[in-house]
């Protein structure tokens, strides 16, 4: 029985509606760019397997250096612990990280980052003995999908369920051209009130609301009002972090610093899972008190796990590298000349970038993630060998760092094939027409 099959009779996928959805394909390596199939077929990963994977998969100088790791230390408890990979890991990302930042809380994923951000930044203001209970977030957001991180994430399909069991959040507009002022306006409202605790954002791009870009200015000027009313600014860098937008950080773009940041993805260069908060001093302050009820009272069985941290470690060389740094730039430039080159095709509505994130939202009166055109997208990269996970109508590049000018060039060339598709050029095969099923 093929790997596959045995799949469907005990696995649950996520995001997958596994009445409907094809056979998953049984991937068995990984070696730079690309991810190798049961059936011999090479795909190009061409979105980081969701957005974590760095320098490539089975990364000989992580592998080495986690191999090592597993020989010393697999895991130690870290509540009266601690071990050198996570003070190490912590002393060298503060150190990029913007400024301001001074401790570090460790989680396990992206989800559990923004859940500390949050008590964080809630209980700050209860230990301070000035209660503040509202949070801010941008209308069409995404933070996680734990309750608090769906709390603070755009009301949508993906939460209907569990509308009833989230907390208030206000919400103000995306700042995109044309919205400035009303995000300025509608934040300057809730921040008059006194009563907010944080303002939560991805800052410059949010993700899954289809890779939707805002300008560093503009964010800035909402910083800045959070500083006039003493809000709490996190921001979420689990996505952008890492070099995504050009830049090692996204904040690196802004005059104004946040007071917490969020990071996972990239931090272990997508080897395994890790979270980090981190905080500036004064948050950490007001935790620190002879009453222990002032204590953050967060934890997960593996946090700060060594072999984790190692990765981070390892991740970080290779991207602190020169060579690194010019693949980055590599990929800035190409992005920038193939939007260029695409902009104008009348099946494009729009072409967006922001480092070595590429988005292309194509014309569709049915755009939802959904629509029969998000399947249709998503087929048709697979059956020419990459890996393309549309947000309904809008595809995303967002690649490893080592991926080839050749790779990069055939990614490329299969969303010219899809606008063609949705052209009506080229005739391409329903996607129920290629669905497999017992």
């Amino acid at each position: 029985m093929s790997l596959a099959h045995r799949d469907q009779n005990v696995i649950w996928h996520p995001y997958t509606q596994m009445k409907t959805a094809a056979r998953p394909i049984p991937i068995v390596r990984g070696e730079g760019a690309l991810l190798y199939a049961e059936d011999g077929k090479a795909y190009i990963d061409a979105v980081s397997s969701w957005w974590v994977n760095l320098h490539g998969h089975a990364h000989p100088y992580i592998a080495g250096k986690v191999g090592a790791q597993l020989q010393t230390l697999e895991h130690v408890i870290f509540a009266g612990f601690t071990h050198a990979p996570a003070v190490e890991l912590a002393e060298r990302l503060l150190q990029i990280l913007p400024s301001g930042q001074s401790r570090m809380f460790y989680s396990d994923n992206g989800s559990t980052a923004v859940e500390v951000a949050l008590k964080m930044a809630i209980q700050y203001w209860n230990n301070l003995g000035k209660p503040r209970k509202k949070i801010i977030a941008f209308r069409d957001s995404y933070h996680g999908d734990t309750f608090g991180a769906m709390a603070v994430s755009a009301r949508s399909a993906f939460t209907a369920p569990f509308w009833p069991y989230l907390f208030e959040v206000e919400f103000v507009e995306v700042p995109v051209s044309g919205k400035e002022e009303e995000a300025i306006r509608q934040l300057e409202a809730y921040a008059v009130r006194g009563d907010v605790a944080a303002f939560i954002y991805e800052p410059l791009v949010l993700g899954t609301a289809g890779m939707v870009m805002y300008t560093p200015e503009v964010l800035d000027k909402l910083l800045h009002i959070c500083r006039q009313h003493g809000i709490l600014a996190i921001a979420d860098e689990v996505m952008t972090g890492f070099g995504r937008t050009g830049r090692t950080f996204a904040s690196d773009f802004l005059h104004q610093k946040p007071d917490i940041v969020c990071l996972s993805k990239g931090l272990t260069g997508g080897t395994m899972a890790l979270g980090a908060t981190t905080c500036n001093e004064r948050i950490y302050a007001a935790f620190l008190d002879e009453d222990k009820s002032k204590t953050l009272f967060h934890g997960h069985s593996y946090t700060a796990n060594p072999v984790a941290c190692a990765a981070g470690l390892a991740s970080l060389d290779l991207l602190l590298q020169e060579e690194t740094q010019t693949s980055i730039s590599r990929i800035c430039n190409s992005h920038g000349a193939f939007a260029q080159r695409i902009s104008h095709l009348p099946s494009i509505q729009e072409v967006r970038q922001r480092g070595t994130i590429l988005a292309v939202e194509f014309r569709d009166t049915s755009a939802s993630y959904f629509s029969e055109l998000r399947d249709t997208l998503y087929s048709f990269a697979l059956d020419h060998g990459v890996i393309l996970r549309p947000l309904g109508n809008i595809i995303y590049v967002i690649p490893p760092y080592c991926i080839t000018a050749e790779q990069l060039g055939q990614v490329y060339q299969v969303i010219l094939g899809m606008q063609e598709v949705v052209s009506g050029e080229k005739a391409y095969p329903r996607p129920e027409q290629t669905m497999l099923h017992d």
